[in-house]
């Protein structure tokens, strides 16, 4: 029989050869028990990644990240099917000719990244909140490139930006019909592990102009009606930055005369800036701010302690600075884990914001003043039950509604006591219209939930659309216009008038 000390050598340098010793020459009928039950449990993790690994090899298992953790395993990962799209394309331009469309200004509302004032809310007109039994009404539906950039919407064309190959491509779309008015398209492909590929952020639409922020910097001002590039140019090449880990995903800010980006993060030793405003008829570079590595909370034009400013999260703080030349008004810091500071900042009143993130970190509520002309921000309340990883919350009526990770949440604004905790919706987002939420599960299902902190009450949830869905949804005129990676869709949502 071996010595105890050669079985414990065994187990450690070849542990099946080891187990098999311990189980063969054990001294305790326990010990020999507990050792085989073991010995099972290592042979059995053994077999499942053989498996695992042989099913990924041959036979098409891939591993995808919804926002949790663990990743899935799945025989369906949510990507683009580029020879669909473009096989799609061809048949709209074969079948409808494509018109020279006149340019009507009055038809914009849903120009902007989550609305006219990026605060997730719709007030165009009513919705419906009465959903029948099979779900909203569908106009149309299609294939698309990949990316996680949501719509907006302007002279009944609907714009966003995606994955065609090896090409970002600014797209218009007929909200009416979902046919591919236009494409501007460029050589440039991000990829991550995580995410996948193509572009993360929202264009804008501004007078009759679409600004779009690509992942690898590309940013290009182009003619709304008919995709004409009117200028372009790449802000981390240009500004000597380098890209975040997840790519730029921050939508362009219009500001008076001016459209904001933000670039990405600074050299070691480098004096370059990263907050960015450009002349928005010419593109020429009017002032820059910011020392800061930015992050992936789009910057906000914003009324707080009765000053109008900019309101920018960066990777280690929030800051308000003035949008005629970037001077900073004050700042707050705010870290969160792996600088992914990805959910927007939620106003709550006239010199108060909440800031809430995932990885652990949670909400603040941050008041703003002012005396003897000096601005400051202080904290007003802090807790971890608002972990918003990549969805934005709402404000309505004195309370937040947020997914805390994948769980819908209410908080009392006020306080930040938590109101009630319900739901699962994956790692969607969410609207707030007709004093509802407008659910974009992270399944791709819609779901409409009563706003209101007397408990969670979901009124339908429907299958929208096939796979992962991270991407924000988007209303106009009546019409929700949702997608992921790799189908949109368009849906009627508004009341009857």
């Amino acid at each position: 029989m071996p010595s105890p000390l050669r079985l414990r050598l065994a187990t450690l340098l070849f542990p099946p050869a080891g187990l098999w010793l311990l189980w063969r020459h054990g001294e305790s009928r326990v010990w020999r028990k507990l050792l085989g039950t073991l010995g099972i449990f290592l042979y059995s993790l053994l077999y499942a990644a053989a498996v695992v690994f042989l099913l990924m090899q041959f036979a098409g298992l891939e591993v995808e990240w919804r926002g949790g953790f663990p990743p899935v395993l799945t025989f369906h990962k949510t990507k683009p099917d580029f020879d669909a799209v473009e096989a799609h394309r061809t048949r709209q331009t074969n079948a409808t000719p494509s018109p020279v469309r006149p340019l009507v200004v009055a038809d914009a509302y849903w120009t902007d990244f989550r609305g006219p004032n990026r605060d997730g809310h719709y007030t165009e007109r009513p919705i419906l909140t009465n959903w029948p039994a099979g779900g909203l009404r569908q106009l149309w539906r299609q294939p698309i490139g990949g990316g996680y950039a949501s719509f907006v919407v302007a002279d009944g064309l609907a714009f966003t930006i995606e994955q065609r190959r090896d090409r970002e491509a600014v797209t218009a779309y007929e909200v009416a019909t979902g046919r591919e008015v236009w494409v501007h398209g460029y050589l440039a492909r991000f990829q991550e592990s995580m995410g996948g590929e193509g572009p993360r952020a929202t264009p804008t639409w501004h007078d009759g102009r679409v600004y779009s922020l690509g992942a690898q910097g590309e940013f290009s001002c182009l003619d709304a009606a008919g995709g004409r590039l009117l200028w372009c140019k790449n802000i981390l090449q240009d500004n000597h930055a380098t890209n975040l880990f997840f790519a730029l995903a921050t939508a362009p800010l219009i500001v008076d005369d001016l459209v904001v980006v933000l670039s990405g993060s600074r050299l070691p030793g480098a004096t370059n800036q990263t907050l960015l405003a450009f002349d928005k008829v010419t593109g020429t570079l009017r002032w820059s701010a910011l020392d800061d590595d930015q992050a992936y909370t789009s910057p906000m034009l914003v009324t707080l302690a009765g000053q109008r400013q900019l309101l920018v999260v960066t990777a280690a703080r929030a800051v308000g600075l003035r949008p005629e030349n970037g001077a900073v008004l004050w700042s707050f810091p705010w870290r969160v884990q792996y600088d992914n500071s990805i959910a927007q900042p939620v106003l709550v009143n006239s010199n108060r914001f909440v800031l809430s993130a995932g990885y652990g970190t949670g909400a603040v509520c941050v008041e703003v003043s002012v005396a003897e002309g000096r601005f400051k921000a202080t904290p007003v309340w802090r807790n971890k039950f608002l972990k918003t990883k990549f969805a934005s919350a709402v404000f309505w009526q004195g309370h937040l509604y947020g997914l805390d990770e994948d769980i819908l949440t209410c908080l009392d604004a006020t306080t930040g006591e938590r109101r009630w905790k319900d739901g699962r919706y994956g790692y969607g987002q969410l609207l707030l219209a007709s004093g509802h939420l407008v659910m974009l599960c992270g399944d791709g299902d819609l779901a409409l939930v009563r706003a209101t902190p007397a408990r969670h009450e979901e009124l339908a949830r429907v299958p929208a659309l096939h796979g992962k869905t991270w991407n924000h949804p988007a209303i106009a005129g009546g019409r929700l216009l949702v997608r992921n990676a790799a189908e949109m869709a368009c849906f009627d949502i508004g009341a009857a008038e």
